[in-house]
């Protein structure tokens, strides 16, 4: 018989039971593990970011850039990293500043100004992914594929309850 392996949310579920007996902790099971992963996915992503001198947020909006392979508004930019505009104006004048990105003319609107990568972004950008998804493989390397396909539909198919 395989002993099952506690983890701390079954000791947290286990102490609600015991203190609320009355209380449904089910979905503690499965939320509870995912705030925990998030949390340490954060600081494993910040490190792979900081291996290319980024911060979390430099690695949104520049990796947002390097997907779209061109100048993109900072509307589009707002979308793609769910940030308000005026923290947006904050991160593009910073890039800026840091030399990884610029702003440019529209070519089909000379008022509209877009945000494209420098060349110095585009090396960095990459580093970060390249680095990214090392660690992430390293995460991910003992769950066979077909659990990783099942996990991430299951996955998607909680984002979508939550919208």
């Amino acid at each position: 018989m395989t002993e099952l392996r506690g983890d701390d949310v079954d000791r947290i579920i286990e102490q609600w039971m015991r203190v609320r007996p009355d209380a449904d902790v089910t979905p503690l099971d499965v939320l509870s593990r995912m705030t925990r992963i998030s949390r340490q996915l954060a600081r494993i992503r910040a490190e792979a970011f900081q291996l290319a001198g980024l911060e979390p947020w430099e690695w949104d909006v520049l990796a947002a850039l390097r997907r779209a392979d061109g100048p993109l508004s900072p509307k589009d930019l707002i979308a793609q990293t769910m940030v308000t505009s005026g923290t947006m104006t904050n991160r593009i004048d910073n890039l800026i500043a840091s030399g990884l990105v610029e702003r440019v003319e529209s070519a089909s609107d000379r008022r509209v100004r877009l945000v494209t990568l420098t060349d110095e972004g585009i090396d960095r950008v990459d580093v970060a992914l390249d680095a990214l998804l090392d660690a992430e493989r390293r995460l991910l390397r003992g769950i066979p594929a077909d659990d990783q396909a099942r996990l991430a539909e299951l996955l998607r198919v909680l984002s979508d309850a939550m919208v």
